[in-house]
């Protein structure tokens, strides 16, 4: 039969996501799993699938449902482990799979997981891939195998390794430069899957660390979205080890953010801007990033001399316009890095790599390197509102806010370029609420426009 998505559940280019139990059950899982298996069959990618998660308490419990789901429609399954969403769709490319499944809910807290779905081009589905899939679900029937077509299971335990080789082996990286100057690191891993693997990155770049919360159990600490408010414990870290920059990742390390050398969080758009200007040191060439990132990365681009180009908020967005631009960076401002030469993206132990090496290229604190940068404010809000009445909402924002710029690729983002200001509002496709984001010179603007638009919304109802 079919499988019909119960309510609550949220669907999305970022995976197939719910709370543990309600709506997100086993059985369900299970269900989307053999589904899938048997859509990338039909699509002709082959039966082998690649499996892997994150600390997340239930990760175990779904983790045996998914393979228990592919196994029934005969697919081949390499699992894993606790390993960070990037290495897991590398590891896809590694195998030459036909897909993978990535069982983790990301930033959401820790009563949420989520299916993370990849194509056999180690890259999340497109919108057209999702669709089919989606469709293939709510019309289609999946071709069981008989006990002796029975799908078998082997285990993967190199793929952190690959990882750390292939992010060691970059040339943008200075390897003896960065031995050399020693750099101090406060990391802070939420006990997600960063704690299997950046560790160990960071000693062998050479860097003295002082980490917490590096066990992957899943009791996240503090509000696993590595935001700059939920850094306050890193930032006492890094005060009292002496380090020149805390790194904060999300519970799948496919998201980092930085803290600098005096405990100062610096917001999520800094950590793209600042892997960027590596990159662009030693490649030229174009860079991209979503709608909802700050224009700091344009300067950083425009101080290059390299175009930047926007793409609608979604990894796999960003990664299909990376790589019609030939782009050489490219991320989005929740602090995740795509660089093209490891694979197509958001890497937390790429993005960190790149930092460190930032540090080294400037030969200064990091608070003084960024404060040559342009300072811009960003404020981030949710709002729950009714997606059916968005349409309305984005006339009268069109209508009350006359904006110089207007951009509906992804919501609404309406832009005051000379004013060096912009609004985005968009549908959340990880959590069911409305997300305003704003950015001007200072952050009363910034929070201005955000309260206007929120005002027009309400007014809407």
């Amino acid at each position: 039969m079919p499988v019909t998505l119960p309510e609550g559940l949220m669907v999305s280019v970022s995976g197939i996501r719910g709370q543990v139990g309600s709506p997100l059950t086993p059985e369900l899982v299970a269900a989307v799993a053999a589904y899938f298996g048997d859509f990338l069959k039909r699509e002709g990618s082959g039966d082998h699938i690649c499996v892997g998660r994150d600390s997340r308490t239930s990760g175990p419990m779904f983790e045996a449902a998914v393979v228990a789901g592919l196994q029934s429609v005969g697919c081949r399954v390499t699992t894993l482990g606790i390993v960070p969403t990037p290495t897991l769709l590398l590891a896809v490319e590694h195998h030459g799979a036909a897909g993978g499944v990535c069982v983790t809910a990301s930033h959401n807290p820790a009563e949420w997981n989520a299916l993370k779905l990849v194509s056999s081009e180690g890259m999340f589905l497109d919108a057209d891939l999702a669709a089919r899939f989606q469709a293939f679900l709510a019309e289609s029937e999946a071709g069981r195998a008989p006990w002796d077509g029975l799908g078998t299971v082997a285990s993967d335990p190199g793929a952190v390794d690959r990882h750390l080789n292939r992010i060691l082996e970059l040339p943008q990286l200075d390897r003896r430069e960065l031995k050399k100057k020693g750099i101090r690191v406060a990391l802070d891993c939420v006990r997600g899957a960063g704690g299997v693997m950046v560790p160990e990155l960071l000693e062998r770049l050479g860097c003295h660390v002082a980490a917490m919360d590096t066990e992957p159990d899943g009791r996240f600490p503090r509000d696993p979205e590595p935001t700059a408010r939920n850094l306050r414990a890193l930032g006492q870290l890094v005060r009292g080890s002496g380090a020149d920059v805390g790194l904060a990742l999300d519970p799948d390390a496919d998201r980092l953010s930085l803290v600098d050398e005096r405990g100062e969080p610096l917001g999520e758009d800094l950590t793209l801007a600042l892997a960027a200007d590596v990159v662009l040191r030693r490649t030229p060439g174009p860079v991209v990033t979503n709608l909802s990132t700050s224009q700091v990365v344009e300067d950083v681009a425009r101080a290059h001399g390299a175009p930047c180009h926007r793409a609608p908020v979604g990894e796999v967005n960003v990664a299909r316009r990376m790589q019609s631009e030939a782009a050489v960076v490219g991320g989005e401002g929740n602090g995740g890095v795509i660089l093209p030469e490891v694979h197509w993206t958001r890497d937390a132990p790429v993005g960190a790599a790149l930092v460190l090496q930032y540090l080294v290229d400037v030969e200064e604190p990091l608070s003084v390197a960024v404060g040559r940068l342009p300072s811009y404010a960003i404020v981030k809000e949710k709002l729950a509102f009714p997606r059916e009445a968005l349409e309305e909402a984005y006339q009268t924002l069109e209508e009350d806010m006359a904006a110089e710029e207007r951009d509906r690729t992804d919501g609404l983002r309406l832009a005051w370029p000379r004013k060096g200001a912009w609004l985005h509002v968009r549908p959340s496709g990880t959590e069911p609420v409305v997300r305003l984001i704003a950015e001007a010179r200072d952050q009363a603007a910034a929070k201005e426009l955000v309260q206007r638009a929120g005002g027009v919304l309400e007014g809407v109802l």
